[in-house]
């Protein structure tokens, strides 16, 4: 076991060394993680900061609790479509056409800065794109990031596509890696400007997926929301019941 370091609160530096071992795959889907009791001994620390390391785990989504059980790693693989193509920006399916309408600083709103736990009305950066398919658009995408990073990564603000993905040329340019993301997906009524873009009736509903890249000290690198119109399938996903 590694020797605990001043750099970090202990309770990120527990939680990061177990999620490596996720990512490595020494730690499968469905393992189960230690208890709050055996990293308290094994890590020299107390029950409470063992307990807020868990807890980290599970807000990242890479660890689950079963009552009377104990804690396990999620299955954390993406559906086959983020998985593909919206992970991280690059790919699209063939039949599938993107064009980027707009890449501009704007103020940002509510929902974003607080994604991106920036200040209210911070200046960020706006990337929105259309993506058609032989039924018409099937999508409204927007990425965000920090206003800051105009300085190193001005493709940000060009409205063509970045060779390799976006947030690939974030992790290049601004030299911050990503080290884990948070999905959200739910349902609301279509603004204006989306019934506008979709050519849908009021009111529409619309399918969301939000989609936050962060660093490992917790810091938002960007923040994606997808918008889908009904009638198109977007996600979809296979697997095996089997034990």
């Amino acid at each position: 076991m590694p020797e605990i370091e001043e750099v970090l609160p202990k309770y990120l530096q527990i939680s990061g060394y177990i999620r490596d071992l996720i990512h490595r795959g020494e730690l499968a889907p469905g393992a189960e993680v230690p208890s709050e009791r055996e990293l308290a001994a094994s890590w020299k620390v107390a029950r409470p900061t063992a307990a807020k390391a868990l807890n980290t785990l599970r807000q990242q989504g890479l660890v689950e609790s079963r009552r009377g059980s104990g804690t396990y790693v999620t299955d954390t693989r993406a559906p086959a479509r983020m998985r593909e193509s919206r992970r991280y920006g690059a790919r699209y399916a063939e039949h599938e056409s993107v064009t980027i309408v707009s890449a501009e600083i704007v103020a940002g709103p509510e929902e974003v800065t607080a994604a991106l736990d920036l200040p209210h009305g911070a200046p960020v950066i706006a990337r929105k794109r259309l993506v058609t398919t032989d039924s018409g658009i099937a999508e409204i995408s927007t990425s965000w990031f920090p206003g800051e990073f105009a300085t190193a990564a001005q493709l940000l603000l060009v409205t063509r596509r970045i060779p390799g993905g976006v947030a690939e040329y974030v992790e290049r340019t601004t030299g911050a890696e990503v080290a884990y993301a948070r999905e959200r997906v739910g349902a609301r009524l279509a603004s204006a400007q989306e019934r506008r873009l979709l050519g849908v009736a009021r009111p529409a509903a619309v399918l969301v997926y939000h989609l936050t890249l962060h660093a490992a000290d917790h810091t938002a690198l960007q923040f994606d929301e997808l918008v889908y119109p009904s009638g198109h399938w977007t996600f979809q996903q296979e697997y095996s019941l089997r034990a």
